[in-house]
C-alpha cells in the first residue's frame, strides 16, 4: 500500500542543498557508481522506458541478479532517465547520443548503493549492455514535481527550469535528466518526480572554453 500512495523507503542518493528558491534548488551530488543501459526505443515498440527490465534485471530485482556473483543488489531511488543531445566536455555526465541514421538513444540508470564506492566494488553484468561506472560530485539545478512525467510536462518543466536559472546568474551545461522515485504502479497524484539540470559556475565555464 505504501508504494502504491508514493512512500519512498528505498535509498535515495546523498546531496547538500546549496541554494533554495520558490522555484529550485541548487544541489551538490556526492560521487557514486551506477549502472546505466543505453539503447534505441524502437528496439521495444517505442517505450523510453524499455530498458529497465534489463537493469532490474542485472540487480536481481526480479529473479535471479545477472551478475558475477551473483548478488541481489538493493533497488534504489531516483532511477535516471536521459534523452537528447550529446555528451558536452568538462565534467557533465554521458548523456543521450546520436545512433545510427540521426536515432535518439535513450540512456537509463541505476545509482548503486551507497556501499559500492567504486564500480569495481560491484558485482559485473553478465549482460554487456550494462555499463557500471562512477559518476564524481556534481552540481544540479532541481525541480520536483508530481503526477505522470509526460513528455509534454517534462518539456516544459526543462524550459521552465532553464530559464529560471539562467535569469539567477546560474550557468545551464549540457542536458537535463528526468528522475523518478516511484514505481510504474504508484498512484499518480502521489508520484515524485524530478528535472535535474547541470549546471557550472562561471568560472568553471571559462576555464573549460580556454582549454577547448
Amino acid at each position: 500500500m505504501g508504494l502504491i500512495l508514493g512512500k519512498i523507503t528505498v535509498e535515495t542518493p546523498a546531496y547538500e542543498v546549496i541554494k533554495s528558491t520558490s522555484e529550485y534548488e541548487i544541489r551538490k551530488y556526492a560521487p557514486l557508481v551506477l549502472a546505466e543501459f543505453t539503447y534505441d526505443p524502437s528496439q521495444f515498440k517505442g517505450n523510453k522506458d524499455g530498458g529497465f527490465m534489463v537493469l532490474a534485471n542485472y540487480i536481481g530485482a526480479v529473479g535471479n541478479p545477472q551478475n558475477n556473483k551473483p548478488e541481489k543488489i538493493a533497488m534504489t531511488a531516483p532511477v535516471i532517465t536521459k534523452t537528447g543531445g550529446e555528451k558536452i566536455a568538462m565534467t557533465a555526465p554521458v548523456v543521450t547520443k546520436e545512433g545510427a541514421e540521426g536515432k535518439k538513444l535513450v540512456t537509463m540508470q541505476f545509482l548503486l548503493p551507497a556501499k559500492y564506492k567504486k564500480a569495481e566494488d560491484a558485482p559485473r553484468p553478465t549482460d554487456e549492455r550494462v555499463v557500471i561506472r562512477e559518476e564524481g560530485e556534481k552540481k544540479y539545478g532541481v525541480v520536483k514535481f508530481g503526477g505522470v512525467a509526460t513528455d509534454k510536462v517534462v518539456e516544459e518543466k526543462v524550459e521552465k527550469l532553464k530559464q529560471s536559472l539562467e535569469r539567477d546568474g546560474h550557468k545551464v551545461a549540457g542536458e537535463f535528466v528526468l528522475a523518478r522515485y516511484n514505481p510504474p504502479w504508484t498512484l499518480p497524484p502521489f508520484r515524485t518526480n524530478e528535472i535535474q539540470q547541470f549546471t557550472v559556475s562561471a568560472s568553471q565555464l571559462k576555464n573549460q572554453q580556454l582549454k577547448s
